[in-house]
């Protein structure tokens, strides 16, 4: 449980690194401004994302691509529903429930492209390891 955490905790780390810095260049070149909640947002977004990549052992019954795809869905679910909530507090206008998925994909795929890209690794050198456990035999 522990390892899990730890692997967790470094996802979030490296999404949000990546999302606020992608952030930060595409503010820097188109000249907008973003405030501190858009930022929170954005750490709740990727918090909720990694942890429904985290959760990719649920799915070992179903193909890679359905895995993606209801991972995608479930985390769209719960950005919803935070925004919902957030929209209790501060209306969020139709243009801005729009602006608010399109910010989540964009960070999901990031997200969702290291995470797969290190599973990839671990799962090959898994491999590596049990072929030369067959080998020694």
């Amino acid at each position: 449980m522990k390892e899990y955490f730890k692997k967790l905790f470094m996802g979030i780390c490296i999404s949000y690194t990546a999302v606020s810095v992608t952030a930060a260049v595409s503010n820097a070149i188109t000249g907008m401004e973003n405030d501190n909640s858009n930022t929170l947002i954005m750490f709740a977004f990727c918090v909720i994302a990694s942890i429904v990549l985290s959760l990719y052992s649920l799915f070992d019954n179903v193909s890679p691509l359905a895995m993606m795809i209801i991972q995608y869905i479930a985390a769209c679910f719960f950005c919803g529903l935070l925004l919902f909530v957030i929209s209790r507090i501060d209306p969020i206008s139709p243009r801005g429930w729009f602006e608010y998925y399109r910010s989540f994909t964009i960070p999901y795929i990031i997200i969702a492209g290291v995470f797969y890209y290190i599973l990839y690794k671990e799962v090959k050198e898994q491999n590596r390891l049990i072929h030369e456990i067959q080998e020694s035999e």
